[in-house]
Order: C-alpha cells, then structure tokens, then sequence
C-alpha cells in the first residue's frame, strides 16, 4: 500500500486574471507563493518522497512548501492539456472540460488521457515506492484522476464534488494506492 497525500499548486497570476492556464507555463502569484510557504506549515507528516508536476507553478509552489527535501518532476503530473484553449479565459474553457472527458480539446488532450498518465504514474508507485508515504503538488485534472482511479468516482462525480466548485480547499488529500 502506498499513502498519497495530493497537494494543489498555489494561486497563480493566470488563477487572478481568471485564465486556465493547461500547460502555459504560469508564474505564482504573490498570494500563491505566500500559500505556498503557509502550506509547509499546516503538514504534519513527512514523506518518503515528493513529486510534482514539471510546470513552473507546481514546481515553485513544491520548493516553497518542501524546502530542503529532494523533488522530482515528472511530466505525467501535468494538467490537461487545453490545446489551443491553453491560456484562454476560464468562463470559456472551464464549460468545454466537462466536454473533453473523451475527446481531446484540439490540438490538445481528453481528461481520460490524464487518467492514462495518471495511471502510468500509479504503476512506476506501486514499482517503485511500495510502504511509502508519497507526497504529489500538481494540478486539477491529476487530482481529479485520482479520484475516478482510486476513489472510484465517475468523471461527472469527480467534477461534481471538485473543491474548486464546492469552495472546500484543504492542506492535502489523501489517497491509498493498494
């Protein structure tokens, strides 16, 4: 059994300006470097390891929060890709992603392609990190992955129930990967 503990990059200044950012490589915001560092000290745990997505934001908001403790970036933790919707207003992207569960936004990736990464990722775990406690700092379509592979939700529940509708943010959620 592996513990996961999912951890949600800071504020952004795309977050701000009400752009979804997909893989735009957004900055930080000064509210989300602040969150960031607010975060270290609300863990309790420590972790066997720390992964992250490799988007500046994920990268930044991990190094603030777990300053000192080795980070790998892995791809695979990356949002979904919005293809030509990357950086596009939210009131325009945010409706189309309930939309692009199965087809791919153009030029860009569905959300069952980031649960197949997702699931790429679970398998290198389970390999490699079996008994550990694992701590991940990425993105939405990741975390709602997670939640449809090992919450067993349907994607209309997980996008349903996302903190980011019900306003019901928390330092981490917890995973079990068996």
């Amino acid at each position: 059994m592996i513990r996961i503990t999912y951890f949600v990059h800071g504020t952004t200044v795309d977050n701000e300006n009400e752009i979804s950012s997909g893989w735009h490589d957004a900055e930080l915001s000064a509210l989300g470097k602040k969150q960031s560092v607010e975060l270290k000290k609300q863990i309790k745990e420590t972790f066997d390891a720390v992964f992250c997505s490799d988007l500046k934001r994920a990268v930044d908001s991990a190094n603030l929060t777990f300053k000192g403790i080795p980070i790998v970036q892995d791809k695979r933790l990356r949002e979904c890709n919005y293809g030509t919707y990357n950086a596009k207003p939210s009131k325009i992207v945010e409706p189309l992603q309930e939309k692009c569960i199965t087809k791919k936004f153009p030029e860009g990736e569905s959300y069952e392609d980031v649960k197949k990464r997702m699931g790429d990722f679970l398998l290198f775990l389970k390999k490699n990190y079996d008994g550990k406690n694992i701590a991940i700092v990425a993105h939405k379509a990741p975390q709602l992955a997670l939640d449809v592979l090992l919450k067993k939700k349907t994607w209309k529940q997980a996008f349903v129930e996302d903190w980011r509708k019900t306003k019901k943010w928390q330092p981490g959620w917890k995973y079990l990967l068996t």
